[in-house]
Protein backbone atom coordinates (compact mmCIF):
# COMPACT_ATOMS: atom_id res chain seq x y z
CA UNK A 1 0.00 0.00 0.00
CA UNK A 2 2.99 2.39 0.66
CA UNK A 3 4.23 2.14 -2.69
CA UNK A 4 0.73 2.72 -4.01
CA UNK A 5 0.43 5.87 -2.07
CA UNK A 6 3.60 6.89 -3.45
CA UNK A 7 2.89 5.96 -7.12
CA UNK A 8 -0.44 8.01 -6.43
CA UNK A 9 1.53 10.95 -5.27
CA UNK A 10 3.55 11.34 -8.40
CA UNK A 11 1.58 13.49 -11.53
CA UNK A 12 0.69 11.18 -14.62
CA UNK A 13 -0.05 11.88 -18.05
CA UNK A 14 -3.53 10.01 -17.52
CA UNK A 15 -4.82 12.14 -14.15
CA UNK A 16 -6.84 13.89 -16.77
CA UNK A 17 -8.38 11.08 -18.92
CA UNK A 18 -10.52 7.80 -18.37
CA UNK A 19 -7.89 5.25 -18.32
CA UNK A 20 -8.53 1.59 -19.25
CA UNK A 21 -5.71 -1.05 -18.34
CA UNK A 22 -5.17 -4.45 -20.18
CA UNK A 23 -3.63 -6.53 -17.86
CA UNK A 24 -1.60 -9.21 -19.10
CA UNK A 25 1.62 -9.74 -16.18
CA UNK A 26 0.20 -12.25 -13.43
CA UNK A 27 -0.52 -11.20 -10.19
CA UNK A 28 1.67 -13.18 -8.71
CA UNK A 29 4.41 -10.74 -10.22
CA UNK A 30 5.39 -7.79 -7.93
CA UNK A 31 4.26 -5.59 -10.82
CA UNK A 32 1.13 -7.02 -11.95
CA UNK A 33 0.08 -7.81 -7.93
CA UNK A 34 0.83 -4.13 -6.75
CA UNK A 35 0.66 -2.10 -9.76
CA UNK A 36 -2.27 -3.56 -11.52
CA UNK A 37 -4.17 -5.11 -9.10
CA UNK A 38 -3.84 -3.30 -5.99
CA UNK A 39 -3.11 0.48 -7.46
CA UNK A 40 -6.42 0.12 -9.96
CA UNK A 41 -8.39 -0.68 -6.61
CA UNK A 42 -6.62 2.55 -5.02
CA UNK A 43 -7.47 4.33 -7.97
CA UNK A 44 -10.74 2.97 -8.82
CA UNK A 45 -9.44 1.94 -12.88
CA UNK A 46 -11.38 -0.28 -15.19
CA UNK A 47 -8.92 -3.80 -15.65
CA UNK A 48 -9.36 -5.72 -18.46
CA UNK A 49 -7.98 -9.69 -17.21
CA UNK A 50 -5.91 -11.47 -20.10
CA UNK A 51 -5.85 -15.40 -18.54
CA UNK A 52 -2.61 -15.66 -20.46
CA UNK A 53 -0.43 -13.28 -23.22
CA UNK A 54 -0.95 -13.93 -27.11
CA UNK A 55 -0.19 -10.63 -29.50
CA UNK A 56 -2.97 -10.77 -31.63
CA UNK A 57 -5.70 -11.39 -28.81
CA UNK A 58 -3.50 -8.66 -27.03
CA UNK A 59 -3.55 -5.69 -29.84
CA UNK A 60 -7.59 -7.19 -30.21
CA UNK A 61 -8.55 -6.58 -26.95
CA UNK A 62 -7.12 -3.21 -27.17
CA UNK A 63 -8.77 -2.47 -29.91
CA UNK A 64 -12.50 -3.83 -28.59
CA UNK A 65 -12.20 -2.45 -25.17
CA UNK A 66 -10.46 0.97 -26.15
CA UNK A 67 -7.52 0.56 -23.85
CA UNK A 68 -5.52 3.29 -22.84
CA UNK A 69 -2.88 1.97 -20.95
CA UNK A 70 -0.63 -1.49 -20.71
CA UNK A 71 2.20 -3.01 -20.05
CA UNK A 72 3.73 -5.06 -23.15
CA UNK A 73 6.03 -5.11 -26.05
CA UNK A 74 4.53 -6.18 -29.26
CA UNK A 75 5.41 -5.86 -32.95
CA UNK A 76 2.28 -6.77 -34.96
CA UNK A 77 0.62 -3.31 -34.46
CA UNK A 78 -0.08 -2.20 -38.07
CA UNK A 79 -3.47 -4.66 -38.26
CA UNK A 80 -5.19 -3.12 -35.24
CA UNK A 81 -6.88 -0.12 -34.47
CA UNK A 82 -4.64 1.25 -31.25
CA UNK A 83 -5.56 4.81 -31.06
CA UNK A 84 -7.54 4.22 -27.90
CA UNK A 85 -3.96 3.43 -26.38
CA UNK A 86 -2.58 6.96 -24.48
CA UNK A 87 -0.11 4.63 -22.41
CA UNK A 88 2.50 2.27 -22.64
CA UNK A 89 4.76 1.03 -19.71
CA UNK A 90 7.99 -0.35 -20.15
CA UNK A 91 9.54 -2.36 -16.96
CA UNK A 92 12.22 -5.17 -16.13
CA UNK A 93 14.30 -4.73 -19.21
CA UNK A 94 15.83 -2.18 -21.28
CA UNK A 95 13.87 -0.37 -23.54
CA UNK A 96 15.89 0.28 -26.48
CA UNK A 97 15.92 3.51 -28.31
CA UNK A 98 14.46 2.15 -31.71
CA UNK A 99 11.73 0.30 -29.97
CA UNK A 100 10.91 3.72 -28.04
CA UNK A 101 11.10 5.76 -31.21
CA UNK A 102 8.36 3.35 -33.00
CA UNK A 103 6.26 3.51 -29.83
CA UNK A 104 6.41 7.42 -30.18
CA UNK A 105 5.73 7.08 -34.54
CA UNK A 106 1.92 6.03 -32.96
CA UNK A 107 -0.46 8.09 -33.02
CA UNK A 108 -3.27 7.94 -30.32
CA UNK A 109 -6.85 8.96 -30.57
CA UNK A 110 -6.86 12.92 -30.03
CA UNK A 111 -3.68 12.80 -32.74
CA UNK A 112 -0.90 13.19 -30.23
CA UNK A 113 2.41 10.87 -29.96
CA UNK A 114 1.45 7.89 -28.21
CA UNK A 115 3.28 8.26 -24.35
CA UNK A 116 5.59 5.83 -23.07
CA UNK A 117 7.26 5.75 -19.84
CA UNK A 118 9.56 3.34 -18.26
CA UNK A 119 9.86 2.43 -14.60
CA UNK A 120 12.42 0.26 -12.53
CA UNK A 121 11.92 -1.37 -9.08
CA UNK A 122 12.32 -4.57 -7.60
CA UNK A 123 9.79 -7.28 -5.48
CA UNK A 124 11.95 -6.20 -1.85
CA UNK A 125 10.54 -2.42 -2.69
CA UNK A 126 7.65 -3.71 -3.89
CA UNK A 127 7.56 -2.84 -7.12
CA UNK A 128 8.48 0.64 -8.52
CA UNK A 129 11.41 3.17 -6.93
CA UNK A 130 11.63 5.24 -10.58
CA UNK A 131 9.01 6.22 -12.82
CA UNK A 132 10.21 7.96 -16.23
CA UNK A 133 8.17 10.78 -17.02
CA UNK A 134 6.88 10.02 -21.01
CA UNK A 135 8.12 13.39 -21.92
CA UNK A 136 11.60 12.08 -21.18
CA UNK A 137 11.34 8.42 -23.14
CA UNK A 138 13.45 9.64 -26.10
CA UNK A 139 16.15 12.03 -24.35
CA UNK A 140 17.03 9.85 -21.45
CA UNK A 141 15.61 6.39 -22.98
CA UNK A 142 17.12 3.61 -20.76
CA UNK A 143 17.55 5.47 -17.30
CA UNK A 144 15.14 4.44 -14.72
CA UNK A 145 14.39 7.79 -14.16
CA UNK A 146 13.85 9.55 -11.07
CA UNK A 147 12.95 8.82 -7.72
CA UNK A 148 9.58 7.98 -6.54
CA UNK A 149 8.12 10.65 -3.49
CA UNK A 150 8.79 9.13 0.17
CA UNK A 151 11.73 7.55 -0.88
CA UNK A 152 15.70 7.73 -0.48
CA UNK A 153 18.05 6.98 -2.60
CA UNK A 154 22.28 6.97 -2.56
CA UNK A 155 25.00 5.28 -4.43
CA UNK A 156 27.25 3.20 -2.02
CA UNK A 157 31.04 2.58 -2.99
CA UNK A 158 32.22 0.16 -0.37
CA UNK A 159 28.58 -2.18 -0.35
CA UNK A 160 29.90 -4.91 1.65
CA UNK A 161 31.40 -2.52 4.54
CA UNK A 162 29.78 -0.30 6.66
CA UNK A 163 27.97 1.65 4.03
CA UNK A 164 30.22 4.95 4.83
CA UNK A 165 31.47 5.94 1.44
CA UNK A 166 29.04 7.48 -1.15
CA UNK A 167 29.88 7.61 -4.93
CA UNK A 168 31.39 11.27 -5.83
CA UNK A 169 28.89 13.16 -8.22
CA UNK A 170 28.85 11.53 -11.59
CA UNK A 171 29.98 8.10 -10.22
CA UNK A 172 28.79 4.90 -10.24
CA UNK A 173 28.00 3.47 -7.05
CA UNK A 174 25.34 0.33 -5.70
CA UNK A 175 22.26 1.76 -5.36
CA UNK A 176 20.61 1.95 -1.26
CA UNK A 177 17.10 2.32 -1.22
CA UNK A 178 15.54 3.54 2.14
CA UNK A 179 11.50 3.92 2.36
CA UNK A 180 8.38 2.77 3.66
CA UNK A 181 7.53 0.59 0.73
CA UNK A 182 11.08 -1.52 1.20
CA UNK A 183 10.35 -5.13 2.24
CA UNK A 184 10.81 -5.84 6.48
CA UNK A 185 13.60 -9.18 5.40
CA UNK A 186 13.84 -12.30 3.41
CA UNK A 187 10.82 -14.93 4.64
CA UNK A 188 12.99 -17.59 7.21
CA UNK A 189 16.02 -16.36 5.91
CA UNK A 190 17.85 -13.87 8.83
CA UNK A 191 21.52 -14.09 6.72
CA UNK A 192 20.41 -13.03 3.31
CA UNK A 193 18.26 -10.08 5.28
CA UNK A 194 21.00 -9.00 7.07
CA UNK A 195 23.21 -9.22 3.91
CA UNK A 196 20.81 -7.03 2.38
CA UNK A 197 19.41 -4.51 4.64
CA UNK A 198 21.35 -2.48 7.00
CA UNK A 199 20.88 -1.57 10.87
CA UNK A 200 19.25 1.56 9.87
CA UNK A 201 16.92 0.41 6.98
CA UNK A 202 19.14 0.46 3.27
CA UNK A 203 17.98 -1.88 1.11
CA UNK A 204 20.64 -2.78 -1.30
CA UNK A 205 19.77 -3.96 -4.17
CA UNK A 206 22.83 -5.14 -6.06
CA UNK A 207 22.32 -2.78 -8.73
CA UNK A 208 25.05 -0.18 -10.11
CA UNK A 209 23.94 3.03 -11.12
CA UNK A 210 24.53 6.81 -11.52
CA UNK A 211 23.17 10.08 -10.68
CA UNK A 212 23.13 12.60 -13.68
CA UNK A 213 23.07 16.62 -13.40
CA UNK A 214 19.28 16.41 -13.59
CA UNK A 215 18.70 13.90 -10.82
CA UNK A 216 17.82 10.91 -13.15
CA UNK A 217 19.50 7.83 -12.63
CA UNK A 218 20.87 5.31 -15.04
CA UNK A 219 21.29 1.86 -13.98
CA UNK A 220 24.83 0.58 -15.30
CA UNK A 221 24.95 -3.14 -14.26
CA UNK A 222 24.19 -5.29 -11.58
CA UNK A 223 27.09 -5.75 -9.17
CA UNK A 224 27.79 -9.24 -9.60
CA UNK A 225 28.11 -9.36 -12.91
CA UNK A 226 31.06 -6.95 -13.86
CA UNK A 227 33.49 -7.86 -16.24
CA UNK A 228 36.74 -7.81 -15.05
CA UNK A 229 39.24 -6.63 -18.32
CA UNK A 230 42.38 -5.97 -17.12
CA UNK A 231 41.68 -4.79 -13.72
CA UNK A 232 38.97 -2.25 -15.71
CA UNK A 233 35.10 -2.61 -14.50
CA UNK A 234 33.07 -3.48 -17.90
CA UNK A 235 29.11 -3.36 -17.10
CA UNK A 236 27.38 -5.75 -19.05
CA UNK A 237 24.49 -3.50 -19.15
CA UNK A 238 25.67 -0.56 -20.23
CA UNK A 239 27.02 -2.48 -23.54
CA UNK A 240 23.89 -3.58 -24.01
CA UNK A 241 21.90 -0.16 -23.67
CA UNK A 242 24.72 0.82 -26.55
CA UNK A 243 23.86 -2.12 -28.47
CA UNK A 244 20.68 -1.29 -28.62
CA UNK A 245 20.98 2.04 -30.26
CA UNK A 246 22.40 0.03 -33.51
CA UNK A 247 20.06 0.08 -36.24
CA UNK A 248 20.29 -3.96 -36.87
CA UNK A 249 19.93 -5.06 -33.71
CA UNK A 250 16.69 -5.74 -31.52
CA UNK A 251 18.00 -7.06 -28.42
CA UNK A 252 21.32 -7.99 -26.69
CA UNK A 253 23.36 -9.70 -24.03
CA UNK A 254 27.15 -9.19 -22.91
CA UNK A 255 29.19 -11.18 -20.67
CA UNK A 256 32.18 -12.16 -19.56
CA UNK A 257 34.54 -14.89 -21.01
CA UNK A 258 37.39 -16.26 -20.29
CA UNK A 259 40.43 -15.08 -22.15
CA UNK A 260 42.48 -17.92 -24.25
CA UNK A 261 45.06 -15.62 -25.83
CA UNK A 262 45.93 -12.44 -23.78
CA UNK A 263 49.00 -12.56 -21.66
CA UNK A 264 47.17 -12.25 -18.38
CA UNK A 265 44.19 -13.61 -17.20
CA UNK A 266 41.54 -11.76 -17.89
CA UNK A 267 37.65 -11.37 -18.91
CA UNK A 268 36.59 -10.47 -22.38
CA UNK A 269 33.22 -8.64 -23.37
CA UNK A 270 31.32 -10.59 -25.39
CA UNK A 271 27.69 -9.85 -27.32
CA UNK A 272 25.03 -11.66 -28.55
CA UNK A 273 22.78 -9.98 -30.52
CA UNK A 274 19.42 -10.30 -32.49
CA UNK A 275 19.32 -8.95 -36.21
CA UNK A 276 16.94 -6.43 -36.51
CA UNK A 277 15.32 -8.46 -39.93
CA UNK A 278 15.48 -12.12 -39.33
CA UNK A 279 17.23 -13.95 -42.07
CA UNK A 280 19.35 -11.06 -43.27
CA UNK A 281 22.07 -12.98 -42.41
CA UNK A 282 21.85 -16.89 -43.34
CA UNK A 283 24.83 -18.46 -44.08
CA UNK A 284 28.00 -19.16 -41.28
CA UNK A 285 30.20 -16.35 -42.94
CA UNK A 286 26.93 -13.93 -43.15
CA UNK A 287 26.88 -14.34 -39.68
CA UNK A 288 30.16 -13.50 -38.68
CA UNK A 289 30.25 -10.74 -40.97
CA UNK A 290 27.61 -9.35 -39.08
CA UNK A 291 29.74 -9.81 -35.89
CA UNK A 292 32.78 -8.44 -37.19
CA UNK A 293 30.88 -5.03 -38.26
CA UNK A 294 29.63 -4.85 -34.20
CA UNK A 295 32.64 -5.05 -33.13
CA UNK A 296 33.80 -2.46 -35.46
CA UNK A 297 31.03 -0.39 -34.44
CA UNK A 298 31.37 -0.86 -30.84
CA UNK A 299 34.60 0.53 -31.15
CA UNK A 300 33.29 4.49 -32.05
CA UNK A 301 30.69 3.81 -29.08
CA UNK A 302 32.50 3.19 -26.27
CA UNK A 303 36.02 3.57 -24.45
CA UNK A 304 38.79 0.92 -24.95
CA UNK A 305 38.52 -1.42 -22.32
CA UNK A 306 34.56 -1.67 -23.96
CA UNK A 307 35.24 -3.03 -26.87
CA UNK A 308 33.99 -6.42 -27.69
CA UNK A 309 37.57 -8.37 -27.27
CA UNK A 310 35.64 -12.46 -26.74
CA UNK A 311 33.09 -11.63 -29.83
CA UNK A 312 30.10 -10.34 -31.17
CA UNK A 313 27.78 -13.61 -32.31
CA UNK A 314 24.25 -13.03 -33.42
CA UNK A 315 21.81 -15.03 -32.54
CA UNK A 316 17.64 -16.02 -33.05
CA UNK A 317 16.70 -14.66 -29.68
CA UNK A 318 17.54 -13.97 -26.41
CA UNK A 319 16.13 -15.84 -23.62
CA UNK A 320 14.12 -15.11 -21.34
CA UNK A 321 12.39 -15.81 -18.07
CA UNK A 322 8.47 -15.36 -17.42
CA UNK A 323 9.41 -12.42 -16.49
CA UNK A 324 10.80 -10.94 -18.87
CA UNK A 325 14.37 -10.92 -17.39
CA UNK A 326 17.63 -12.23 -19.21
CA UNK A 327 19.05 -15.75 -18.24
CA UNK A 328 21.51 -15.63 -15.42
CA UNK A 329 25.01 -14.80 -17.02
CA UNK A 330 26.24 -17.90 -14.94
CA UNK A 331 24.20 -19.75 -17.77
CA UNK A 332 25.12 -17.73 -20.90
CA UNK A 333 29.15 -17.87 -19.39
CA UNK A 334 28.64 -22.12 -19.28
CA UNK A 335 27.34 -21.78 -22.65
CA UNK A 336 30.02 -19.83 -23.97
CA UNK A 337 32.56 -22.27 -22.23
CA UNK A 338 30.94 -25.20 -23.67
CA UNK A 339 31.33 -23.52 -27.32
CA UNK A 340 34.78 -22.93 -26.81
CA UNK A 341 35.73 -26.22 -25.52
CA UNK A 342 34.11 -27.76 -28.86
CA UNK A 343 36.22 -25.17 -30.72
CA UNK A 344 39.21 -26.19 -29.45
CA UNK A 345 38.59 -29.68 -29.30
CA UNK A 346 37.75 -29.42 -33.26
CA UNK A 347 40.79 -27.17 -33.80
Amino acid sequence: MANCSTTLAEPSETDAVQVYILAILPFYHIFGGIMILLFTFMKGTPVFIMPRFASAQFLSNIQKYKITFSATRSTDVDRYDLSSLEILFSGAAPLGATLAQDVKGLKSQNNQALNITQGYGLTETSSATHILPPVDSIRKVGSPSLLLPNLEARLVVDGDGDGNIDAEEGRPGELWIRGPSVMKGYHDNPAATKGSITHDGWFKTGYIAIRDPEGYYPIVDRRKELIKYKGFQVPPAELESVLLTHADITDAAVIGVDSVKEATVTELPRSYVVHARPGAAKSEAEKVAFGKSVQKWIQTKAANHKYLRGGAVLIDAVPKRCILRCLSLLQYELICRIIDLVHLGNS
